[in-house]
Order: structure tokens, then C-alpha cells, then sequence
């Protein structure tokens, strides 16, 4: 069910229980997220389910919830998240730490390896005449890459591809139990890494997750608690988000051929295009915050202690914020752009993911011949929680 009238949510005066404005899990938002999304944003843009609490839809609002902390608490979660599920004061201490570890110059050092793995999956191709890119190309750069950064062996990169597929049909299906499982999973290859290097002592390798294992916070050694809830938030989000990206990206060249014919000729154009294409189709549906006090947005009473989701890939095609929304501009002002979020909890790999997606499109770009849609074959939407493609199959033209 999507609504359609701009009704506001209203409780049932029989059972007490607030009416839902429409169903996020629905087939008719799940068969195309983004044309549903657009359509709530013009006729509901704050609405009410039972599954997700209040979602928001312009970009005014969700600009609004994600630049006052003070009223919008990220601690939304009773397990722990360092520092996503943090508030301030704790949140800036442990952001304060965390920020480091993405500097520029680290950026720029990873670089050389983010190519060759990207060269390493593509020259795996060789002369096929088509190929899936989710299985082929997303997915194994996501991992391989996340373990290179990370300083994880090439061992775990099919455990952790098992463990994404694992993760997502169990959010999507809300199941519980097996969610705990699956955690406890992950868990479990990030605890064998510390305890590995703290084995080893002085001769643990010189990488990011020694480091964390020897990283203070106030003159304080991190726990194993901590560690492993930051590179838990580390993880999921690389190997998502990197991975849809890659789908989204290429999924769009290969029906733009002449944007695509464009960005062969001329790379300058490469890191404006992606984040257009990412403007436009955006890699992360949603996020959560609980209102700390109550609040009116969008002409609804929000009471405190309510869930609130901010749809990102709906504020991203606002044409409140963007003119002309729906076109690609690659050009146009991106300041507005909530790609990679805004307030205290902005992405803080932001620019090491800029880097390693405009990599992997500069590789694919020079090593495979011009591409599109596998002729016969229709993309499989991903659905909620996740954006993008569960599969994009190409074909080499001619």
C-alpha cells in the first residue's frame, strides 16, 4: 500500500493504535523503491508504519533530523555501535579517534591495491561475452577491498560474501534469531583477528586492525566489545554500500551508452558522473533516529521516544533541494547531496569510498569493451533494506 492522499497519520480511537500511512514492505514499493519513494515524498512526506515508525521524505526534514542531535538520537539500537549509535558526548570522543583512520594521505597509500584488485577481478573475465556484475565485479571488490584495508587474509573473503548474503535475507525476513546467529558469526571472524594479533605481539602486521588493538581512547585500551562493534559498522556498511554502488553504476552506463561513450573518451568527468548516479539512485534506502523530545515536522506530532527514518534516496531527488531532480546533471552543485550523510555523523570514509568506486569504473572503463543490458535478461531489483541490484547481468557489444 502506498498512500496517495497526504493524509496524516491518525490513531484509532477503538484500539488506541495508530493507522499506517502506507507499508514499506509492500510489493508495490518493493517492485521499484525509488519511483515509490518519489511518489510518497509528493504525497506523504512523513508517514507512519508500524515497521519502520515515522519515515521521512523531503530533504528539508531529513536535513533537519540529521543536523540536530540534540533532539534526534542515533542511539537506536540496545546492542552497541561505536560510533554510529553514539550521542555526544561519547559519540565526539570516540569520533575524535575513529577520524584518523581515513585520512588523505591513508586514502591515497590504499589507492595502488583497490586497482589491483579491481584489475585482478577483470582480467578474470577475459573474453566472456557477458558477465553478472554483482557476483563478478560488486561484490568480491567490496570484500577484497575491505580486507586490504582492514589487513584481513584473502581466506575470509568468502566467509565474509557468505555472511553478507546471510545478513540480508535475515533483515529482510525480521528474523530474529537468526540474526543473533548470524552476528554472533561475524563476530567470530573479527574476535579470531584480534586474538590472532595480540598473540602475536611485536610481530603483528603493521595494518589497520592491529592498530584498533592498540588504539586508547581517554588513556583507556579499547576492549574487544569495542573493536568489534567498529569493525562490525565498518564492514557491513564497505561491503553493502560499495557493492550496491558498483551495481548502481554500472547498470546506469550500460543504459546510457552515449554517457558511458563519454566517460571512455574523457575520465575527467568520472568522480562528478558517480556521485550524479548515486544522487540519482541512491545506495542506502534508510536510516534510523529516536526523537528525544517531542517534535513537529511536516505538520505531524512526533512524541518522544518514537522511531524516525530518514529515506535517504528520496532526499537526494527533492526538487526542493535539486532542480530538475529526476535528470542526470553531472555538473550541478552536489553540496546539497546527502550521499554520505551530514551533521556530527557524516560518513567519515567518505573519501576513501569516493576513491575506491571511482577505481573501479576507471578499471572497468579501460579494460572491458563498451557494455550493456544482457539482451533477454531484465535487472533484479534489491529490496528492503537494500538499494541497487541483487543482479545486473551485461553483455560486451560488438
Amino acid at each position: 500500500m502506498i498512500s496517495a492522499n497526504g493524509k496524516k497519520s491518525v490513531v484509532d480511537a477503538s484500539s488506541g493504535e495508530r493507522c499506517p500511512d502506507w507499508d514499506p514492505r509492500s510489493a508495490e514499493v518493493q517492485i521499484d523503491q525509488i519511483r515509490a519513494y518519489d511518489h510518497m515524498r509528493e504525497t506523504c512526506p512523513v508517514a507512519y508504519s508500524d515497521y519502520l515508525g515515522w519515515s521521512l521524505f523531503r530533504h528539508a526534514d531529513i536535513l533537519q533530523v540529521l543536523t540536530d542531535h540534540e533532539t534526534f538520537s542515533n542511539v537506536v539500537s540496545r546492542h552497541p555501535s561505536v560510533p554510529n549509535g553514539m550521542d555526544p558526548p561519547q559519540h565526539t570522543v570516540y569520533r575524535r579517534m575513529i577520524d584518523p583512520y581515513f585520512t588523505r594521505e591513508r586514502v591515497e597509500t590504499f589507492e595502488p591495491e583497490c586497482r589491483r584488485v579491481a584489475g585482478d577481478l577483470l582480467e578474470a573475465l577475459g573474453t566472456a561475452p557477458s558477465f553478472e556484475a554483482m557476483t563478478c565485479l560488486a561484490e568480491p571488490y567490496a570484500v577484497g577491498i575491505q580486507c586490504g584495508f582492514l589487513g584481513w587474509p584473502a581466506s575470509l573473503h568468502e566467509p565474509l560474501l557468505q555472511w553478507v548474503r546471510k545478513n540480508r535475507q535475515a533483515t529482510l525476513a525480521r528474523d530474529t534469531d537468526a540474526m543473533a546467529a548470524i552476528a554472533l558469526e561475524f563476530d567470530g571472524h573479527i574476535r579470531s583477528q584480534l586474538k590472532w594479533r595480540e598473540e602475536a605481539g611485536d610481530a603483528a602486521p603493521d595494518d589497520i586492525t592491529t592498530s584498533l588493538v592498540r588504539q586508547t581512547v581517554d588513556g583507556k585500551r579499547l576492549d574487544h566489545g569495542e573493536i568489534v562493534s567498529i569493525l562490525r559498522n565498518w564492514t557491513v556498511g564497505e561491503l553493502g554500500t560499495i557493492a550496491a554502488c558498483v551495481g548502481i553504476i554500472v547498470h546506469f552506463l550500460a543504459e546510457t551508452p552515449e554517457i558511458q561513450t563519454g566517460l571512455r573518451l574523457d575520465r575527467s568527468g568520472l568522480s562528478p558522473a558517480i556521485e550524479e548516479i548515486l544522487r540519482l539512485h541512491g545506495p542506502l534506502v534508510s536510516n534510523r533516529r529516536t526523537a528525544l523530545r517531542p517534535v513537529m515536522i511536516g505538520g505531524s506530532r512526533i512524541e518522544a521516544g518514537e522511531r524516525i527514518t530518514v529515506i535517504w534516496t528520496s532526499a537526494n531527488r527533492d526538487a526542493r533541494a535539486f532542480e530538475a531532480a529526476d535528470r542526470y546533471c553531472p555538473m550541478r552543485d552536489q553540496g546539497p547531496n546527502l550521499l554520505y550523510g551530514a551533521g556530527i555523523h557524516i560518513c567519515p570514509g567518505a573519501a576513501l569510498a569516493r576513491m575506491q568506486l571511482r577505481v573501479m569504473i576507471d578499471e572497468l572503463l579501460s579494460r572491458i569493451r563498451p557494455f550493456s543490458l544482457l539482451t533477454g535478461t531484465e535487472p533484479l531489483r534489491a529490496v528492503y533494506p537494500a538499494s541497487g541490484f541483487a543482479s545486473v547481468s551485461l553483455q560486451i557489444d560488438r
